[in-house]
């Protein structure tokens, strides 16, 4: 603690105060430790433990941060190597209008067909740029084919790519290419973004904003502080997480919730999305409460492009819309 408080001290430099700050990874020599740089491995295995949790902390090396240490770099090798093999593929879930039943966007979503696994659906940090990419010139093929719909594309992205310096750039450099309008892209985050470093989020936040990309916060409700983030951040959109959605049919606090939510959009002029409707009886409930967009495998699973196009195709008054 010493260390971190006298590293935290200013720094004058021509008469203006430098600020850092430090991260500290501690590690107990043993017999798995045969030279210095074990020894240094080690610590630097447990620094970074230490910046996961944030500015000045510090953390104590185990054993299993160097095995999760080692799990991290089989599975870059393997997804270098997929990469390579063409085992990424990006898939789409519809999102409805449900008052006109129709498609108003589609969230993408990356899956890996792995040799020995099979379809696997990766959480993965380093696939984001390329999922984006992918999905935007999807996007743009679509909207040229069906120039009088109103599509947008919904993009998951995690609190370490946010992070990263130059992702603002980065998603502008997308949008160049592929020739989409920004208003058209949509990215969604989760509160868990908000945990660390949440002043450096909120200033990456507006840079997207500040493009014309419009912020989702997914799986709204079951974070920490939800009602905060919508206060402090700049959110466009909210979708409902589906245990809400799937326990409002039997749960009266449920249902409350779901309709607090809808009325906090409409006083806000923040869109809502309900995922997860699996039923029609949830369907019904939600057009009864006038939930304006509703996605789920009730309605579609996640498809590939060109089955989204069919879709397109058939724009007709379908299973959302009422009979």
């Amino acid at each position: 603690q010493c260390i971190v408080d006298q590293l935290s001290l200013p720094i004058v430099i021509d008469e203006h105060d430098i600020f850092t700050s430090c991260s500290i990874g501690i590690v107990t020599a043993d017999v798995t430790h045969t030279s210095p740089e074990d020894l240094l491995r080690d610590a630097d295995i447990a620094m970074y433990e230490a910046k996961k949790q944030g500015q000045r902390r510090w953390a104590f090396f185990d054993v299993s941060m160097r095995e999760a240490a080692i799990d991290a770099l089989v599975m870059q090798n393997a997804l270098k190597q997929a990469v390579v093999n063409n085992e990424f593929s990006v898939v789409y879930q519809p999102i409805y209008n449900i008052f006109t039943g129709e498609i108003s966007g589609a969230e993408a979503l990356v899956r890996w067909r792995h040799p020995v696994l099979g379809q696997v659906s990766p959480a993965i940090h380093e696939l984001g740029r390329w999922v984006m990419q992918e999905g935007c010139a999807e996007l743009q093929r679509w909207k040229a084919e069906f120039p009088a719909l109103i599509l947008h594309l919904n993009v998951n992205v995690s609190g370490v790519e946010l992070s990263r310096p130059g992702y603002a750039s980065q998603v502008k450099e997308i949008l160049a290419q592929t020739g989409i309008d920004a208003n058209d892209l949509q990215v969604e985050i989760t509160e868990s973004v908000f945990l660390h470093q949440p002043d450096a989020i909120a200033r990456v936040l507006e840079s997207l904003r500040e493009l014309g990309v419009r912020i989702a916060l997914d799986d709204f409700g079951t974070g920490y502080s939800a009602l905060g983030y919508i206060d402090r951040y700049p959110i466009d959109a909210i979708k409902i997480d589906q245990s809400f959605v799937s326990r409002m049919m039997t749960y009266h606090r449920s249902e409350a919730i779901v309709g607090s939510i809808l009325s906090l959009g409409r006083a806000l002029h923040i869109d809502i999305i309900a995922e997860g409707v699996e039923t029609q009886p949830q369907l019904q409930r939600l057009r009864e409460m006038e939930c304006p967009f509703v996605q789920g495998y009730l309605l579609s699973q996640p498809v590939n492009a060109e089955k989204i196009v069919t879709l397109l195709e058939s724009q007709t008054p379908n299973a959302v819309s009422e009979n």
